[in-house]
C-alpha cells in the first residue's frame, strides 16, 4: 500500500492545535492513514480510508472496508463534484478513459482523456496540478498510476507512451534523478531482430520496497517485441532484474519452443497488470499469448511462458512456480486481468489463494505459495488444426470448479429470440457454414465463432473479492467470428508497393479489407474518411497512435503516406523497404467481427452482459444477474438484457457493489448478497473504468472516470464523484 509520510501530517496537526482555541475546524482527513507504509501492508488490516493502489490494493481485490454508504442509505447518493480532465474528442468519439484513480490522504490522482496525469482535492474535485507532456510517442489509454513513498519522499509513477515518468506527488514535476530528466524508456532492452519498436505501458506498475515492477503492451503481429517483465529502482530508474517470458538457451521453458525461438517470436507479455504478496515477497504476473495471436506454425510447442500465471520472487525476478492456462495459444486467450489474492477456507483449513480469470469464462485458483490448484483441473483433448504448418497442442486445461461463468459455445439453441425472421434465417445459414459450438476450435479458412468473444468474457477490469472470499466478476457474452486467410505478399528490394497493399497488410485485419470497420465501432469505418479527417491528421495518427490504435513506427514515412493517399482516394506507391524484412507469417486473419443483427444487437440469446457472484471457498455460484440494459428494449417490455461492458466493480463492507462498465452510461449500486440493483444514476459518458471509493473529511465518496468512446458511445472527459447529502 502507498501512503503519505507522517511529516506530511504534522502541519495539519499543528494547525489543529493552533486553531483549537478559536473553535475553527481544520480541513484534514478525519482518519489519516499514517501508520502503514508501502512496504508492510498485510492485506486488509489497514484503516481503509484511502484507495492507494490500482484496484484498491496489492491484492487487486477492488475491496474497501468503508461502511458509511450501505444498503439502507445508498438510494440517497448525489453528485458531490465533477472534474473536466480535458482531452476528449467529442467530434469523432475516439478518446477513452479507463483509469482507476488512486486516493491518498485526501488527494486523488488520475489520468485525463488526453493522457495527462493530474491531482485533485478528493473532497472537492479542485485541480492541484496537471502534466503537459508532449513526447513524440503517444500514449495508449491509461488505466492508472502508481504511488511510492519511503516516509520522506513521495512519487507518482506515470506511463506515457513508452516512457515511465517519476513525478513529485505534490507538484507533478518530473524528478530529475530518475532516469534521464525524470523518465526512462521502456523500449530499452527489448530487442529482437525483425521486430518493430511498438512498446507502451497502460496498466500501472507494482511496487515492492524500492522497486517498481513493470509489464508492457507490445504489438500482436508477428513483428512483436518480447514481453519481458522488468523491475526498476524507484529512485534512480536503473534496471534491477528481468524475467524473460520467451526463454533463452539454458533457461527453464526453452525447450517448449523451436530452437532459438526467442529470436523469432515476441509478446507473451504482461499487459494486464500484477498482484503482489508483500509479506512473502512474491509478485504474481499473468501473461498474454505469443504473437501472432491466431497462427503458431513458427512456434511449435506449448510456448512457456505465454498464457501463464507466474509467481516470481519480487526481489530477484526468479521464477518460483507457474501455471499455463492455454497451451500454444492460437485463440488470443490472454489472461485478461490482474490476479486476485485472498484467503479461502477449505475443509476447516485457511489457505492463502491466488486466482486468475480466462477470457473463456474460467477461473483458475491456486495455493499462493505452492502453486497447487485448489480445485481440480482436467486436461481435455480438442481438435487439431488443418492449416498447413500449424501444430495445435492436443489438450487444454479445463477447471472443473468453479464452473464457467459464461456459456461455452454458440449453437442454434443460443440464437436470440429478438431476431427478426430474416435475421434468424441469415444467421442460421452462416452458422451452418462456421466452426462453432465449443471452445478451442482451431481457426480455418471458414469462419470460426468465439463464444464468448475474442475479448471475453471477463475484461481487463477484473474481479472484486470481499472479506468473506466471495468473488464478483463482470463479463460479456457476444459471439465474434474470424477466419484464417493468406497474408498479403510483401517483398523487399526494388519491388513497388501500393498504398492499397500496405493498407491490407497493416490495417485490414482490424478495419476490414474493404475499410468497412467493425459493426460496433470498436474499429471505425475508414470509408469516406476525408469527410471526417484531414490527411495530415491521419498521417499523425499512423505515426503516434491513439486510443486502441498503435503507432505504426515500423513503417517508413513514405509507406505511411502511401496508406493515407489510398484512404483519401489517391494512387501512390513506394519502393519496398530495403532493410532486413520484419518477421512475417504466411497467414493473417479476417478481423474481429462481432456478430450483430440488422438492428445492432448481438445475435446470441441474452444476457449479453452479466455480473456473477462466486463463493471461492466452495467454488459454487451464488447468483448471476444481467449487467446493463438497452433502454429502448426495456421500454418495449423486454427484461434487461445486459450489454457489452468494460471495467470492474468496487465491493464494500457496507454490503454494496458499485459498478458502471455498461454501454448504457449508468453507474449502479448492487446488493452484494442478492445481486439486486438498489440505486443507479446516469453518467455524462459511459464509465468504461473501475470506480474507486474513499473517505475524507467525514464523508465516503465513490468516483468513476466517464470516458466513453467505445461501442459507438460518445467520448467524455469527466470524473464524477458521488456521496451522501
Amino acid at each position: 500500500m502507498s501512503n503519505y509520510p507522517l511529516y506530511y501530517l504534522l502541519p495539519s496537526l499543528l494547525l489543529v492545535a493552533l486553531l483549537g482555541t478559536l473553535g475553527e475546524k481544520p480541513k484534514v482527513n478525519k482518519y489519516p492513514q499514517n501508520a502503514i507504509t508501502s512496504h508492510d501492508w498485510p492485506g486488509h488490516d489497514w484503516p481503509g480510508h484511502d484507495w492507494p493502489e490500482y484496484n484498491g490494493g496489492p491484492d487487486r481485490n477492488h475491496f474497501s472496508p468503508l461502511t458509511q454508504i450501505d444498503t439502507t442509505n445508498v438510494a440517497q447518493l448525489k453528485v458531490a463534484w465533477e472534474y473536466a480532465s480535458g482531452g476528449a474528442d467529442t467530434v469523432r468519439n475516439t478518446t477513452q478513459m479507463q483509469c482507476n484513480p488512486i486516493i491518498i490522504e485526501g488527494v486523488l490522482y488520475g489520468v485525463s482523456a488526453g493522457s495527462q496525469a493530474f491531482a485533485l482535492e478528493a473532497a472537492t474535485g479542485r485541480e492541484l496540478w496537471k502534466t503537459s507532456i508532449t513526447d513524440q510517442t503517444f500514449s495508449m489509454t491509461s488505466r492508472g498510476l502508481t504511488h511510492w513513498t519511503d516516509g520522506k519522499e513521495s512519487r507518482i509513477f506515470f506511463a506515457y507512451g513508452s516512457f515511465l515518468y517519476a513525478l513529485d506527488s505534490r507538484t507533478g514535476k518530473p524528478i530529475p534523478g530518475f532516469g534521464t530528466n525524470g523518465k526512462i524508456d521502456l523500449k530499452e532492452g527489448l530487442n529482437r531482430a525483425g521486430a518493430d519498436d511498438y512498446v507502451i505501458s497502460n496498466t500501472p506498475g507494482t511496487i515492492f520496497k524500492d522497486l517498481i515492477i513493470m509489464g508492457t503492451r507490445v504489438n500482436e503481429s508477428a513483428a512483436a517485441l518480447p514481453g519481458d517483465i522488468r523491475a526498476y529502482n524507484v529512485r534512480t530508474g536503473r534496471l534491477a532484474w528481468t524475467f524473460r517470458t520467451v526463454p533463452r538457451p539454458g533457461e527453464y521453458g526453452y525447450d517448449t519452443w523451436p530452437k532459438d525461438g526467442y529470436k523469432n517470436v515476441g509478446a507473451a507479455n504482461n499487459w494486464m497488470g500484477m498482484a503482489i504478496d508483500r509479506k512473502r515477497g512474491i509478485v504474481y504476473a499473468p501473461t498474454g499469448s505469443a504473437a501472432f495471436d491466431f497462427y503458431g506454425g513458427n512456434r511449435h510447442g506449448s510456448n512457456l511462458f505465454a498464457n501463464c500465471l507466474l509467481a516470481l520472487d519480487a526481489t530477484t525476478g526468479k521464477r518460483l512456480w507457474h501455471y499455463q492456462t492455454v497451451h500454444h495459444d492460437i485463440w488470443d486467450r490472454d489472461i485478461p486481468a490482474p490476479p486476485n489474492l485472498f484467503t479461502v477456507n477449505q475443509n476447516g483449513r485457511k489457505i492463502d489463494a491466488v486466482s486468475v480469470l480466462s477470457k473463456q469464462g474460467f477461473l483458475f485458483v491456486f495455493d499462493r505459495v505452492s502453486g497447487k490448484p485448489l480445485f481440480p483441473i482436467e486436461e481435455r483433448a480438442f481438435p487439431a488444426s488443418d492449416i498447413p504448418g500449424e501444430q495445435t497442442w492436443p489438450t487444454q486445461p479445463i477447471p472443473l470448479k468453479p464452473t464457467p461463468f459464461t456459456r461455452q459455445g454458440f449453437t442454434e439453441k443460443d440464437l436470440s429470440p429478438l431476431l427478426t425472421a430474416e435475421d434468424r434465417a441469415g444467421v442460421l445459414t452462416e452458422l451452418k457454414q462456421s466452426r462453432s459450438g465449443q471452445p478451442f476450435l482451431p481457426l480455418g479458412r471458414e469462419r470460426t465463432v468465439f463464444f464468448p468473444g475474442t475479448d471475453g468474457g471477463p475484461q481487463w477490469g477484473g474481479a472484486a473479492v470481499d472479506e468473506n472470499g466471495i468473488l464478483y466478476v463482470p463479463a460479456k457474452e457476444n459471439p465474434v467470428y474470424t477466419a484464417i486467410r493468406d497474408a498479403p505478399k510483401t517483398q523487399t528490394g526494388t519491388t513497388s508497393l501500393t498504398g492499397k497493399k500496405l493498407y491490407e497488410t497493416n490495417c485490414g485485419a482490424c478495419h476490414g479489407t474493404t475499410r468497412e470497420g467493425s459493426h460496433d465501432g470498436t474499429y471505425p469505418s475508414l470509408l469516406n474518411v476525408s469527410a471526417r479527417q484531414t490527411a495530415p491528421a491521419v498521417h499523425q495518427l499512423l505515426s503516434k497512435g491513439r486510443g486502441m490504435m498503435p503507432a505504426f513506427t515500423h513503417l517508413k514515412e513514405a509507406e505511411r503516406k502511401a496508406i493515407v493517399d489510398f484512404l483519401f482516394g489517391k494512387e501512390s506507391s513506394v519502393t519496398a523497404d530495403p532493410r532486413p524484412a520484419r518477421t512475417t507469417l504466411p497467414y493473417s486473419h479476417t478481423g474481429y467481427n462481432r456478430w450483430y443483427d440488422s438492428k445492432g444487437y448481438p445475435v446470441s440469446q441474452p444476457p449479453w452482459g452479466t455480473l456473477t457472484a462466486i463463493n471461492m471457498n466452495t467454488g459454487d455460484h451464488l447468483w448471476q444477474v444481467p449487467l446493463g440494459e438497452y433502454p429502448e428494449l426495456t421500454a418495449q417490455g423486454v427484461p434487461p438484457t445486459g450489454t457489452d461492458n468494460y471495467g470492474g466493480a468496487v465491493v464494500t463492507k457496507g454490503g454494496l457493489l458499485f459498478i458502471a462498465a455498461s454501454r448504457d452510461a449508468m453507474i449502479r449500486a448492487i446488493d452484494r448478497k442478492s445481486g439486486k440493483t438498489l440505486w443507479q444514476a446516469p453518467l455524462p459518458a459511459a464509465g468504461y473504468a473501475s470506480p474507486s471509493t474513499y473517505f475524507v473529511n467525514g464523508k465516503q465518496y465513490v468516483v468513476i472516470a466517464c470516458g466513453g468512446g467505445k461501442l459507438k458511445t460518445k467520448s467524455g472527459d469527466r470524473y464524477v464523484a458521488f456521496a451522501l447529502p
